[in-house]
């Protein structure tokens, strides 16, 4: 009998073999010609689960994308049982910082991403980010959670923050990526404007359980 495929662990494979190339090439570099290669199969094989390369790319995103997910949900089950609202929030933004292979891989596939969809009409028509508003959201409704117990400074506009502290932790995540400040340093930043909006630490304190700063 013949062995029965499993077709959703297949394209996976795929897409982790797509995430390696590119992150030792660069997205620009990487074809399906590459990642068939670097997954073992061939290129009539990659083509038939993706049909186009802007698919296969959009697939390999969505599986960073899971992968970032479960690095957040890392950090705050390492921040103890009942987290608080600043330690989810400093969990979703030291998450996002390149301090690792895995994250800088990620900071870096999605920012070329971003960049190669602004020439390319063809990556432009692919839905880069599902739910863009969705970090935001998350961001948001936390720091609307600390006002109700009275975290925050009087005033603080909690949409706005959200937007804010997002913007900063994906600047803070180019500067890391090409070398123009180190870890501790954007990890220093944010920890300044988070005690710019928070009256106190909550009493979970910090998602850095291990006590050292955008590890895990």
């Amino acid at each position: 009998m013949p062995k029965r495929v499993d077709h959703a662990e297949r394209r996976t494979e795929i897409a982790e073999a797509l995430v390696r190339v590119a992150g030792r090439r660069g997205l620009h570099a990487v074809g399906m010609r590459d990642v068939a290669a670097e997954a073992g199969v061939s290129l009539r094989l990659v083509q038939y689960y993706f049909e186009t390369k802007e698919k296969l790319l959009l697939f390999g995103l969505e599986r960073l994308a899971e992968r970032f997910t479960e690095r957040v949900s890392a950090r705050v089950r390492a921040a103890g049982d009942a987290p608080g609202p600043r330690a989810m929030v400093e969990a979703l933004l030291m998450a996002a910082l390149p301090t690792d292979e895995e994250s800088r891989t990620f900071h870096h596939l999605y920012t070329s991403y971003a960049v190669m969809a602004m020439h390319d009409q063809a990556l432009a028509a692919q839905p880069f980010i599902k739910n863009p508003e969705a970090a935001e959201d998350a961001v948001t409704g936390l720091l609307r959670k600390a006002q109700e117990a009275a975290l925050l400074e009087p005033g603080v506009d909690a949409r706005l923050e959200a937007i804010s502290l997002l913007a900063m932790s994906a600047g803070l995540g180019t500067s890391l990526l090409v070398g123009q400040r180190d870890q501790e340093s954007a990890v220093a930043v944010l920890d300044h404007h988070l005690d710019r909006i928070f009256r106190a630490r909550d009493s979970s304190a910090s998602a850095r359980a291990d006590g050292e700063p955008g590890t895990g």
